[in-house]
């Protein structure tokens, strides 16, 4: 039988993912956990998700949901099973412990019906992780954790109160979450240490990064500035996504404080957002948004001057952003305030798309600000390389395909044997 006539080993497949944030949250991993569950559906296999309540990345239940505590929704042919777990407001250790643990209460005390062929968990989420393994080993299936961050480096980077006694609890489950995996997926080549670090042997650690999951640009882009109240000449620039300790946006508001002239957005919303409010109080070239629309997003990116991608200059190895797929789509120029040796700068390196500044230094990102505004067509002709790098690399239909390679190498084959 040849390569093209032979039948997809995903088709009629019973598939479980198991991701605590899922559509209809826009922004973080829930719109990758979406688009992979639904791109599997489409291609014949029954899919089921085991997710939360929509929270993020507000930290507030969404309305419509508030009063449930299990339910049931079709969603692009997914059958999405959510359970109702506890949601901080504001974000400690001991906090994001109970989170962790209500969602891991409730996930394996009420796991969708049935028995999977795979169960598939995105990762940082502890408890997603630990459920996903849970479940395949009581039905005896493969297990393929998908790791976006590692909470027990987020843990100790974070700057989250209590983190360095959460980071070795974390690290255990993180242990327990990946070790027993058929193979464990890493959006990037820098978590590959971290990962071997718990136990993972390095040949069942496959790369599958995150693609853009936003349509380019569509609206004028002067109409879009005008409706939003930014006057042509003064430069703009906009971080969008969430807003918590790990993004260290404190150096946004500071570089705003020395510059007047420029006009600092901060879109989305998070545990931070008051604390930065407060910090920004009295600037009046500070402003906050709330998220934009999936329909106006792009359209909101792609009106600002410069986009900032900023983390704490403790932030290793332990996230890469999503984010950065979106703003590469835009096609505005990045300037990222992140540590050098992380791989946060790799990516924006890689790209050619953006520049590269210390971490938590003002004084230096109001520098590569001043340089972007005062040469238009060289910020012009850096944004046009975000476009052109998710083409080459970040397409959605390259990015699914590697995920359907992944999941056909875990899953035996039709003689009962794992496939290789």
């Amino acid at each position: 039988m040849s390569e093209a006539s032979r039948p997809s080993p995903i088709r009629g497949r019973r598939l479980l993912v198991v991701s605590t944030n899922y559509a209809p949250e826009l922004t973080g991993i829930g719109p990758y956990a979406t688009q992979l569950a639904e791109h599997w559906a489409a291609s014949g296999a029954r899919v089921r998700a085991l997710t939360g309540m929509p929270h993020y990345p507000s930290w507030q239940v969404e309305e419509g949901y508030r009063d449930v505590w299990r339910t049931v929704e079709i969603r692009g042919g997914v059958g999405v099973h959510r359970r109702r777990h506890y949601v901080p407001p504001r974000q400690t250790a001991l906090r994001r412990a109970a989170f962790e643990a209500s969602v891991l209460a409730t996930g394996l005390f009420a796991p969708p019906p049935g028995r999977p062929d795979a169960v598939v968990s995105q990762m940082p989420s502890l408890a997603g992780g630990v459920i996903g393994a849970r479940l395949a080993r009581r039905h005896r299936v493969p297990h393929i954790p998908v790791v976006q961050d590692l909470m027990g480096a987020a843990a100790a980077q974070s700057g989250i109160r209590g983190g360095d006694r959460a980071a070795a609890v974390a690290a255990a489950a993180e242990r327990y979450a990946l070790r027993g995996a058929a193979l464990v997926g890493v959006i990037h080549e820098s978590f590959v240490p971290g990962v071997t670090a718990l136990g993972v042997d390095p040949g069942r650690i496959r790369l599958v990064p995150n693609w853009t999951h936003v349509q380019g640009p569509t609206a004028d882009r002067a109409a879009t500035r005008a409706r939003l109240g930014w006057p042509e000449g003064t430069p703009v620039v906009l971080h969008s996504g969430n807003m918590g300790l790990k993004q260290g946006l404190d150096v946004l508001v500071d570089t705003a404080r020395l510059a007047p002239d420029v006009r600092v957005v901060l879109m989305g919303d998070g545990n931070q957002r008051e604390a930065l409010r407060a910090r920004a109080e009295g600037l009046a070239n500070v402003d906050f948004l709330e998220p934009a629309s999936a329909e106006e997003f792009t359209d909101v990116l792609a009106a600002a001057d410069v986009l900032a991608v900023t983390q704490r200059a403790s932030v290793l190895d332990m996230s890469v952003p999503s984010k950065l797929t979106s703003y590469f789509t835009s096609g505005r120029p990045v300037i990222a305030s992140v540590a050098d040796e992380g791989g946060t700068a790799d990516e924006v390196r890689r790209s050619g798309a953006g520049a590269l500044v210390a971490p938590e230094d003002p004084a230096a990102l109001l520098e590569a600000l001043r340089k972007l505004a005062a040469d238009p067509a060289a910020a012009d002709a850096l944004g046009a390389e975000g476009p052109r790098y998710v083409a080459r690399h970040l397409s959605r239909e390259a990015g699914l395909a590697r995920f359907d390679d992944l999941l056909a190498e875990a899953l035996p084959d039709t003689q009962g044997s794992p496939r290789r």
